[in-house]
């Protein structure tokens, strides 16, 4: 009777066990690279003993999974690369902690209490030092279908940074702009890559003269080598070229684990996490009182001061803007 009381004893001891180490870990479904985001998920986990559980893909992959799965998700947190994959994905969110919305800078603050930015980045203009002249430079993003620079510019179309930008492009100047921006790229001889990081090199190895990517590429480049011949710079103040965006994150309506859900988020915007991501990785932080990555100098050293005034909320109808880039066949 007694091995029978302490068997029955142990079984409840282990189920309780149980429930306490599955509340003590998140699933997140991460837009955003391991090498990005492992670094912070681990020391997450030696701050806090909350294991995380990273499934590591595309933001647009992750977000149709999201979808597809609803209710059954296991996902806790979302981490997007960009805002519009939050925006379209806002009905599956719980309401992220309100205290943490209102710590982010007014430039990269989202209205919408369904997610927070975590990061903030800008497109840029990255050009040959040895093959152009600061003279010859585009004052707009237009510029780059003139035939000044046919066949010597690169894009990514797949890359989810080009659609928001595309996607503001869409909102500020309207659908057919933006298709004959796109199009007007493709018959001026543009070439497209697979990712940014392959725009910067082939501009370092003279495939092309100049490639649209985001702010923080080059500064990786220069990490590795200080020699790299290869400047970035924005288009005229107000261009559309010079988009500031965010990458965010929002806690999963059906998460079972909001409480730890939200420690994340608060971890994602603390100082020091935040003097990563503008240190090591180049972006710009969210949040006051972070030194800014020294490489990110001149105008990208102020970026509200050139981006357009496009608000964040408006970058969610990315489906229009793929349904348009498959249109043209980049898809």
């Amino acid at each position: 009777m007694r091995k029978t009381i302490f068997a029955g004893a142990l079984s409840i001891a282990t189920i309780i066990l149980g429930f306490a180490a599955k509340a003590q870990e998140l699933t997140v479904y991460s837009g955003r690279g391991e090498s990005f985001a492992g670094p912070v998920f681990k020391i997450f986990e030696e701050q806090t003993g909350i294991k995380v559980k990273a499934r590591y893909g595309s933001t647009a992959e992750l977000s149709a999974l999201l979808k597809e799965e609803g209710a059954k998700s296991p996902a806790d947190v979302f981490l997007a690369q960009d805002a519009g994959a939050l925006i379209e994905n806002r009905t599956l969110f719980a309401d992220a902690p309100k205290a943490l919305s209102e710590t982010a800078l007014p430039e990269f603050r989202s209205n919408d209490p369904k997610w927070l930015a975590t990061s903030g980045r800008a497109r840029t203009l990255v050009y040959s030092k040895e093959r152009v002249k600061a003279d010859q430079l585009p004052k707009s993003v237009f510029d780059l279908t003139k035939p000044e620079w046919k066949g010597k510019v690169g894009y990514s179309p797949k890359n989810a940074s080009f659609q928001a930008f595309l996607t503001a492009l869409r909102v500020q100047e309207g659908e057919e702009k933006a298709k004959a921006f796109v199009k007007g790229l493709v018959d001026n001889g543009a070439k497209t890559y697979a990712n940014n990081v392959a725009i910067v090199q082939a501009v370092a190895d003279g495939e092309i003269d100049a490639g649209l990517v985001n702010s923080y590429y080059l500064t990786r480049f220069v990490a590795r080598d200080a020699k790299v011949p290869v400047a970035q710079t924005f288009f005229d103040k107000g261009d559309i070229g010079n988009l500031l965006f965010v990458s965010g994150a929002g806690i999963v309506e059906t998460s079972k684990n909001k409480e730890n859900a939200a420690k994340l988020l608060e971890f994602f915007l603390s100082p020091a996490v935040q003097q990563h991501f503008a240190s090591a990785v180049g972006e710009y932080p969210v949040i006051k009182g972070v030194i800014p990555n020294p490489t990110l100098t001149g105008p990208l050293a102020t970026p509200k001061d050139y981006a357009p005034n496009v608000p964040l909320e408006k970058l969610g109808d990315v489906s229009a803007t793929k349904k348009l880039l498959t249109e043209l066949g980049l898809l």
